[in-house]
């Protein structure tokens, strides 16, 4: 018999904290892909999906036609029985789709191999994580997009199976469109074989990890910028200053300068003589 070699996991708290590997359970993983049950699985789940809604009208159907268009014979035209006929516009559709069930029908036994299969392929990538466990006591989606943030899964599809039903926790990562939440036993292949990274809550396995102390993120250090990219903006504007002031002088001048010569005009100018009264007897 061939000799199995147990599959390890890379383990994690809930706050994305590392952790020691975890052995997977032999049950489950032994090693075995099937490819061709995998592709059978997947084929009839997305078969399954489908709701075979479409139809169309055969000629006994469509409104109308129920007199022939011309009389048999005497026109010199080919022979007709009704404007419902398939060759004419607005006819009957030939052999067109009917209501029908896609339904595919896969054994248990295939189904639960195949689903051994996507979990087995998934842990050889080094593609499934163990979370010791999710307790949410509200849902938060910025909770669990820590978590993703920290386990660097940005860009990836995620997908997190729980230790039973969690509301919390799938209303926690409803709204993140990268990211599946569903209870262990539910999973199908096709949701294993759609992700990229799996993080199964330990409790799902069998596992009872006892509390880790958790460390915080090391957060981003910033670049600093250097001291010449600051310096030079301030001697830029400090060079235009000093370039604004003397031509803002030379304006106030000519304006100033304008100004005098109008005052000194309208001062020179005499005030108009009246007309006398002699001028006026003698005309």
């Amino acid at each position: 018999m061939a000799e199995h070699t147990t599959l390890h996991a890379a383990a994690y708290t809930a706050q994305g904290t590392a952790r020691e590997k975890v052995a997977l359970p032999e049950t489950v993983f032994d090693g075995t892909v099937n490819m061709p049950v995998m592709h059978q699985a997947v084929k009839a789940y997305l078969a399954n999906q489908r709701q075979g809604n479409a139809k169309t009208k055969i000629r006994k159907f469509v409104t109308g036609g129920n007199q022939k268009p011309w009389k048999q014979k005497g026109t010199g035209r080919a022979r007709q029985g009704s404007t419902r006929a398939p060759h004419w516009v607005g006819g009957g559709t030939v052999f067109g789709p009917i209501p029908r069930s896609y339904a595919q029908y896969v054994p248990r036994q295939v189904r639960a191999l195949a689903r051994k299969s996507a979990f087995n392929a998934r842990a050889r990538e080094e593609a499934l994580y163990v979370i010791d466990r999710f307790e949410y006591d509200a849902p938060k989606t910025s909770r669990l997009q820590a978590l993703i943030d920290r386990l660097e899964l940005n860009g990836r599809k995620v997908l997190i199976l729980t230790d039973g039903a969690k509301p919390n926790v799938f209303l926690s990562g409803r709204n993140l469109p990268t990211v599946h939440v569903l209870p262990y036993a539910d999973v199908s292949t096709y949701h294993l074989l759609w992700s990229d990274v799996v993080l199964v809550e330990a409790g799902a396995l069998g596992h009872t990890l006892a509390p880790v102390a958790e460390t915080e993120a090391s957060p981003k250090a910033k670049r600093a910028k250097p001291a010449k990219a600051k310096a030079e903006p301030a001697e830029k504007a400090e060079a235009k200053a000093a370039a604004k002031k003397p031509a803002a002088r030379k304006t106030a001048a000519k304006k100033t300068a304008a100004k005098k010569p109008a005052a000194k005009a309208a001062a020179k100018k005499p005030a108009a003589k009246k007309p006398s009264a002699t001028k006026k007897k003698g005309k």
